[in-house]
């Protein structure tokens, strides 16, 4: 065996059993992640369980899970729009702005996951409630942070579409409602933390497109101009700071 076959073999093992406690949320804490098998020669062979398989798919399924449960939705698009209406083309980048909204989701769900930690995660691991219970208290604060979020007429949209009688109280919204009239929700409220994001740059574009056209300057891009001007604006208000502390306010109930 060569040695970096030996390095690839430690690292993946490696990798496997600091993924444990993470395998053992999706799984019975009965049924071991990783099985240890005395080898020929007296080495040590590793099998994983079908906790590897759960895990993959529950990964895969992240990105859906971080769109639809989550406030990520709501701020990567208030950010795109803020973008546009500065004009400045590919700056920031995409990258940054999905990091923004990442972290900027992570401070405002952090009393979501800390709740679904202690009701949840922490009894779970411990073996004090099944992997069912365990489910369904983890969506308990799910469903409060998106129920908060979430018109009323959305519901019943979806609810209509959906052949359901009118629920009597917010815990009999099955989550295969409550997820499309989420988002229905978040892209409502995104636009028009948008729209009042565009006036004042729409202003400066007027006025100095109104300019250069007073000045018979017709063949210069008005969008040269105002640049530098919103830019300047958007500086001198804070602007960055006004956006991230708005967005976050904008989900306390």
């Amino acid at each position: 065996m060569s040695l970096s076959y030996k390095l690839i073999s430690r690292s993946l093992t490696g990798l496997v059993l600091f993924s444990i406690p993470v395998i053992s949320v999706i799984a019975e804490p009965s049924l071991p992640a990783v099985i240890i098998e005395e080898a020929a020669g007296g080495g040590k062979s590793y099998s994983l369980s079908i906790q590897v398989l759960a895990l993959m798919t529950m990964l895969s399924l992240l990105p859906a899970l971080l769109l639809t449960m989550t406030s990520f939705t709501r701020i990567i698009i208030v950010l795109s729009i803020l973008r546009q209406a500065l004009g400045t083309a590919q700056t920031p980048s995409n990258q940054i702005l999905i990091g923004l909204s990442l972290f900027l989701s992570l401070f405002i769900m952090a009393p979501v996951f800390t709740e679904a930690y202690h009701e949840a995660y922490q009894p779970y691991i411990s073996e004090q409630i099944s992997a069912d219970e365990a489910l369904q208290k983890l969506q308990v604060p799910f469903r409060k942070f998106m129920l908060a979020q979430t018109r009323e007429d959305d519901i019943g949209l979806f609810s209509r579409i959906a052949n359901h009688e009118p629920y009597e109280t917010a815990d009999d919204v099955p989550f295969t409602v409550l997820m499309p009239a989420f988002l229905t929700s978040e892209l409502k409220t995104a636009f028009q933390i948008g729209f009042m994001l565009f006036i004042p740059f729409l202003i400066i574009d007027l006025v100095v497109a109104s300019v250069l056209m007073a000045m018979g300057m017709m063949m210069l891009s008005p969008l040269i101009i105002s640049l530098p001007f919103k830019l300047m604006l958007f500086v001198l208000v804070d602007g960055w700071a006004l956006v991230m502390g708005t967005l976050a306010a904008s989900f306390v109930v």
